[in-house]
């Protein structure tokens, strides 16, 4: 189900469903959301602080209900990522988050939600830049986030300098799905575990060491992720570098020797994540591939 776009005018419910920000990044990242011509309703858990979260659970959590059941809302986007979102998810109202599906948007622990609310309520949502990032947004960035709230849709290339490659041919078509690899891994054994089968599964990750991905691509393909899905497109990671003198892998090798067997279509260096510039993309909806040409996009 694709969810309505969002427009000039439109009441946006800014929350917390994850970790704090600090009242100068959110009054600024409110700001650009002014200035890009919507009217900003800025929820409790916005503003609220508990530890590492945006607020006590039942406060995130609330916020998140309300937001969609407020029918004057027309879309939810999240201040940031961080950590906490998995310790939300029991806490949410699914059927009414299911009747009322409204734009959604953001990534990083962000990615607990676009696995909820695509494969348990059935609309697509937007792994995009967050509120509090919308002020030191690159032209390219920008451009991509404003397709994506207006037109839900994108020019999926690369910016230029940012090269592409073919780690397996092939072409595939299927449901876009995904989001960061910590997260995505952490669905695995719970109520909201990731379903690959036969769509296009994406990832990329942030501040992780060679043999933390090397463990979280081991337990998707040892869980059959990769074996079910119809292609792969490898995102972004951003500071995944080893330490000087490091006794590991490579990335590259991880990958090549976790994911290339699968055999399933798969390109790397989607310029998507934790970096800039970044493209956003619609999770939930339907896309085609070709490894090949190292391309991607809508097939509606």
């Amino acid at each position: 189900m694709l969810t309505p776009k969002l427009f000039k005018g439109a009441r946006v419910a800014v929350l917390g469903p994850s970790s704090s920000v600090t009242e100068d990044k959110l009054s600024a990242g409110v700001e650009a959301l002014r200035q890009l011509g919507f009217e900003p309703v800025v929820y409790e858990s916005a503003r609220s602080a508990r530890g590492y979260f945006a607020g006590p659970d039942a406060l995130r959590a609330a916020d998140i209900n309300a937001a969609f059941a407020d029918k004057s809302i027309d879309g939810i986007l999240a201040t940031r990522g961080g950590y906490g979102g998995n310790r939300v998810l029991p806490l949410l109202d699914f059927d009414t988050i299911a009747k009322n599906p409204k734009f959604f948007g953001g990534y990083s622990d962000i990615t607990a939600y676009h696995i909820a609310f695509n494969q348990r309520c059935g609309f697509v949502t937007y792994h995009m830049p967050m509120v509090t990032a919308l002020p030191d947004a690159c032209e390219y960035s920008l451009s991509r986030i404003k397709t994506m709230l207006f037109e839900g849709r994108a020019d999926y290339a690369n910016p230029e300098g940012f090269p592409r490659e073919t780690l397996v041919p092939g072409k595939a078509e299927g449901t876009l799905c995904g989001g960061n690899l910590s997260l995505i891994a952490a669905s695995l054994g719970t109520p909201w575990e990731i379903d690959t089968r036969g769509k296009i599964l994406f990832f990329e990750d942030v501040g992780e060491r060679p043999y933390r991905i090397d463990g979280m691509l081991t337990q998707l393909r040892n869980a059959g992720k990769f074996a079910d899905c119809a292609g792969i497109l490898i995102g972004d990671f951003a500071d995944c570098d080893p330490k000087p003198d490091e006794k590991t892998l490579t990335l590259d090798t991880v990958i090549e020797e976790l994911v290339k067997p699968a055999g399933k279509p798969t390109i790397k260096g989607i310029r998507c994540g934790h970096c800039s510039p970044t493209m956003s993309l619609p999770l939930g909806k339907r896309f085609r591939m070709d490894a090949d040409a190292c391309t991607f996009g809508e097939a509606e």
